[in-house]
């Protein structure tokens, strides 16, 4: 399994375990080689824009981005980093404030599709989408049975 490190701490409350169960699941669900270090780091909405101005061409700041810095994780060891995501506390909290979101869960659904992505899954095809979606869902059920 790989791990992460939280590069910043936010000011809302993240229970790690969660995270931890996040990153076991996905391990179970997804046939990939795991064996790396992710960073989940917090920006400000100037620093969040830059980035997605620079790698995304879209000038405006966003609620997450994901990173990966490998094309193949086969040759990583347990302390590279082979990833990060990068999310705006400011953004979460007023978009969990304009929709009623739970927060934290809403935080975690971040985590899961970040790391889909970070592993090379996404979503601008419907047949991507369905996987990822499906992937997401997957993750999501085992969360909750192992929260439960």
């Amino acid at each position: 399994m790989f791990g992460y490190e939280l590069v910043h701490t936010p000011e809302f409350h993240i229970d790690t375990k969660v995270i931890d169960n996040i990153l076991t699941a996905i391990c179970k669900i997804v046939e990939q080689p795991q064996k790396w270090v992710l960073n989940i780091v917090f920006l400000n909405k100037k620093s969040i824009q830059e980035l997605n101005k620079n790698h995304r061409w879209l000038d405006k700041p966003t609620d997450v981005l994901s990173f990966h810095y490998y094309s193949d994780f086969n040759e990583l060891k347990d302390d590279d980093i082979a990833g990060e995501i990068v999310l705006c506390e400011e953004i979460l909290i007023e978009q969990w404030k304009e929709y009623w979101l739970w927060s934290t869960w809403e935080f975690y659904k971040l985590i899961i599709h970040s790391v889909l992505h970070i592993l090379w899954y996404d979503h601008e095809k419907d047949d991507e989408y369905k996987v990822m979606h499906r992937l997401e869902q997957e993750v999501a059920d085992e969360i909750w049975i192992t929260l439960g």
